[in-house]
């Protein structure tokens, strides 16, 4: 070994010895502040967005910034599980795009709740057996996850926090060989986000030979006892389920992404970048929706997201689910929250959290 390697690796140990001792002291300081808080509220979004904002800021490189924020976001859930375990709901099994959206917010050090259904996590979360949930809201290339918006409307629930997660579709069966592939099983969003490669690579397989499965997960587990099926689904539930890769990244739209929710019962504050989702409605009559729309304009607030669902308490009649700019507290969005009251028939704020 050269002298130089010598000095090299001698000095990464000494940083290695600093950095322990540093996310030691961080952590003690974590012990402190759950002392403090006396068994409150341990999850603080806009403060850790703060965080991850600034380390963001201030990386020197060579690493990324999305490492760099990955890295810590697995030292806060660390310093988070000293303050108080947390336990976060999603659609489970094991292996779904759900826990991989769980994770990359709240980082490893949190008890993971599997539910059977985007129902499941919504009660999960109302009755106090998980202090959050994550439920999928949107997909790039499929629109609207409508069950997750219509239980958006019903629930007391507010919306915490907002996960972008790409996703990468692998096609997964016992063995590789596409001819020997009968059935394919998946959840119906990915289906229809691979059709078009599906339809390409593997012409024999019929419409009907497509099964919908209520989680990516179920799907991969399906295939796993099945020689003649496959199925869609994500890479660690391949590994999970013990599954052979036989094509990666098979999603029609390379960009794609789903856009998930946490669902939780905390108000969060101002974090400096945010968002605000709400539900509104309105009469049915010319010019109605450009009428309600206008204090946004009036007090410059950026409209992101607009969607229209059946309200379910008659027919022909809508809400609208909203996304715009600003945190509900800020002065701009408060005021025009407050004219959208006096027109709007329905209003409900579902919450305001840090924007990614």
């Amino acid at each position: 070994m050269s002298e130089q390697l010598k000095q090299l690796r001698g000095q990464i140990d000494a940083i290695d010895n600093e950095l322990l001792e540093l996310v030691s002291k961080r952590a003690r300081l974590a012990q402190q502040i759950g002392k403090i808080k006396k068994n409150g509220i341990v999850y603080r979004p806009e403060r850790e967005a703060q965080i991850l904002a600034r380390m963001q800021q201030q990386n020197p490189g060579p690493i990324n910034n999305e490492h760099i924020k990955q890295l810590f976001i697995e030292i806060m859930s660390l310093c988070r599980a000293l303050e108080k375990p947390m336990s976060v709901a999603y659609l489970g099994p094991n292996g779904t795009f759900s826990e991989e959206a769980a994770l990359k917010r709240f980082g490893s050090t949190i008890t993971t709740v599997a539910c059977d259904s985007i129902d499941d996590v919504f009660r999960t979360v109302e009755s106090d057996a998980a202090n959050y949930g994550v439920v999928p809201v949107e997909n790039s290339s499929e629109g609207a996850v409508g069950r997750s918006m219509d239980l958006l409307l019903q629930t007391p629930l507010t919306i915490c926090g907002e996960i972008q997660l790409p996703v990468h579709q692998f096609l997964m069966a016992q063995q590789t060989e596409f001819a020997q592939i009968s059935k394919i099983y998946s959840h119906p969003q990915s289906l229809a986000q691979c059709h078009q490669w599906l339809k390409t690579n593997l012409p024999h397989i019929s419409h009907s030979a497509l099964v919908n499965t209520a989680s990516n997960a179920d799907a991969a587990r399906q295939a796993a006892a099945d020689k003649q099926s496959a199925a869609v689904a994500s890479k660690r539930a391949a590994e999970l389920f013990g599954l052979s890769i036989c094509a990666e990244n098979i999603e029609d739209d390379p960009k794609n992404t789903t856009r998930f929710l946490v669902i939780g019962k905390q108000v969060v504050e101002a974090s400096g970048k945010d968002k605000t989702s709400l539900i509104m409605s309105t009469n049915n009559c010319s010019g109605a929706i450009y009428k309600l729309l206008e204090p946004l304009a009036q007090h410059g607030v950026s409209m992101s997201r607009l969607e229209s669902r059946p309200s379910r308490t008659g027919l022909w009649q809508y809400v609208f689910f909203v996304d715009i700019e600003g945190h509900q507290q800020d002065n701009n969005v408060a005021i025009a929250l407050e004219e959208l009251r006096e027109k709007a028939v329905f209003l409900k704020i579902l919450g305001s959290y840090p924007a990614t």
